[in-house]
């Protein structure tokens, strides 16, 4: 059998989200608490509705939100796989943190905040992830607008909060270096 160059591509970047995914779920997280939530997009109409929701955002917020319409371009051109990562926004439950900004994860939770180890397990999570790209020299770019595109959309459980996406590509030029 004669895999092409291009079949070759498809299925390994396939292999190296499937190993993102796996890099996101052993990543070290705060107390040990696993509120990551991970997912693939491969298939034409999920990735058509994640774009056509980035355009509709970009749309809707105007020019300050211009990127929306450009990373969905960018994903698009990308034909890849889209990694998606979140994170349940579940507190740590401590007594002397404060670095959400409130004196206690109860005030925290009252005020509809986000714990800071929510948001520093979902980076550290990213960060394992995309070094899983780079190591298998995949082309890769970390949009917050595609991961609200995907919470917007309920690709996530309803507990997800916090999400990014990772569009992969296999190509001479990488599609997400000279941006607009």
């Amino acid at each position: 059998m004669i895999y092409r160059g291009k079949e070759a591509e498809k299925n390994a970047l396939l292999r190296v989200a499937e190993l993102m995914c796996l890099a996101a779920r052993t990543a070290p997280k705060g107390r040990g608490k696993d509120n990551i939530e991970t997912l693939i997009l491969t298939e034409e109409e999920e990735i058509r509705k994640l774009t056509a929701e980035m355009r509709r955002m970009a749309e809707e917020y105007g020019r300050p939100c211009a990127f929306f319409a450009r990373d969905a371009e960018n994903i698009e051109t990308a034909g890849g796989p889209v990694v998606l990562i979140g994170a349940r926004k579940e507190p740590m439950g401590l007594t002397a943190c404060g670095y959400c900004g409130f004196a206690s994860c109860a005030e925290m939770e009252a005020h509809g905040a986000t714990c800071a180890f929510t948001a520093g397990d979902l980076g550290i999570a990213i960060g394992s992830a995309v070094a899983v790209a780079a190591a298998h020299h995949a082309d890769n770019r970390i949009m917050f607008s595609a991961g609200r595109a995907a919470l917007n959309l309920g690709f996530f459980s309803p507990e997800v909060k916090l999400a990014y996406a990772i569009p992969l590509c296999a190509a001479g030029k990488n599609v997400f270096f000279d941006r607009k």
